[in-house]
């Protein structure tokens, strides 16, 4: 099973936009030599703790302090753009890194109202013809004749498309266009079971892929120890806290004990957007991956989990491929 890397550029406390930039391409690197497959950044506005707002332009960053990985977006919030426009920026980067492109697209806005009045889009309007839009997309990068205008770069561009979810729509939309899916259970697991097996029930073969295809996504906080895994994945216990009670911000150093500290309602809260989650060590985290696989019967597993130290992300992804290594070769021999 392939694992890949979700970054959101985190931005720390006493910390700038420049460093984090730095710290996605160290990441993107990392991963690439550690055999990741894919490292993806997501779309989102107006944050001051995540730093991938203008994702292709990270994108490029990325592209160029790597060779091999997959890179792309996880993804493009499609009501937020013209598709258009959103074809030539792949092509774009798909001229750049021939063969390396992902392109996966999300239907929900990724912003409070305040940023869709920036936008200057009815985005509520736009969201209910993402099926056409996408649609638009994929007939771009096909060069068909059709389209009053074609993208330039587009025709001919070899961008893997994904549909990206939380919900049921997205799945049955990868099912009916038969492109890979992507389901966001990092931070919604709520409905992951049930859009897998819609997906898989639904799936129409394409000329793109032949037989359903899932990814699911997990928090992954992984240390030599226990204690320091639980330290380090407080920081991102602390931005959901943060964005849920409406004081969103930079990403805050690690509290020992956080969690012990919150009222129950809201430590109930966070778990259950935590679900899909592993926080240990290397086998504690390789067990909770294997038995999400088992769960999810997923083609691959993309890692989300930012931290105020960018070294303990570098060394997180390092031991859980090492435990999932470990685990495969326990299961093969």
């Amino acid at each position: 099973m392939k694992l890949s890397v979700l970054d959101l550029v985190p931005v720390v406390e006493g910390g700038t936009f420049s460093q984090a930039l730095a710290s996605a391409a160290e990441l993107a690197r990392t991963a690439e030599q550690l055999g990741y497959h894919r490292y993806w950044v997501a779309e989102h506005h107006g944050m001051a703790g995540i730093g991938g707002a203008a994702t292709s332009v990270v994108l490029a960053h990325v592209g160029h302090a790597t060779s091999t990985i997959r890179i792309g977006a996880g993804g493009i919030m499609l009501p937020n753009h013209n598709p258009l426009v959103i074809a030539e920026q792949f092509a774009t980067l798909d001229a750049l890194f021939p063969g390396r492109i992902d392109l996966g697209l999300g239907r929900a806005p990724g912003a409070d109202q305040r940023i869709v009045s920036a936008l200057r889009k009815d985005v509520n309007r736009a969201a209910e013809h993402f099926p056409d839009d996408v649609v638009e997309i994929q007939l771009q990068f096909a060069g068909d004749p059709r389209l009053p205008l074609q993208a330039t770069p587009g025709a001919g561009a070899a961008v893997e498309m994904w549909i990206l979810g939380s919900s049921l729509f997205g799945a049955q939309l990868a099912a009916m266009l038969g492109l890979p899916y992507a389901f966001a259970s990092h931070f919604a697991p709520s409905q992951l079971d049930e859009a897998i097996r819609t997906y898989r029930e639904k799936f129409q073969p394409s000329a793109v892929l032949d037989k359903p295809h899932v990814m699911a996504a997990m928090n992954i906080f992984a240390a030599d120890t226990e204690a320091e895994a639980e330290l380090i994945a407080s920081s991102m216990d602390q931005s959901f806290i943060a964005l849920r009670t409406g004081t969103p911000g930079k990403l805050a150093p690690p509290v020992a004990g956080y969690r012990d500290s919150l009222p129950p309602e809201m430590l109930r809260t966070l778990r259950a957007m935590r679900h899909a989650s592993a926080i240990g060590t290397p086998d504690m985290v390789g067990e909770a991956i294997a038995a999400f696989a088992r769960r999810t019967g997923a083609d691959e597993l993309i890692l989300a989990g930012s931290t105020f130290d960018p070294a303990a992300r570098l060394r997180s992804l390092e031991l859980t491929m090492q435990a999932v290594g470990q685990a495969t070769g326990a299961l093969i021999a």
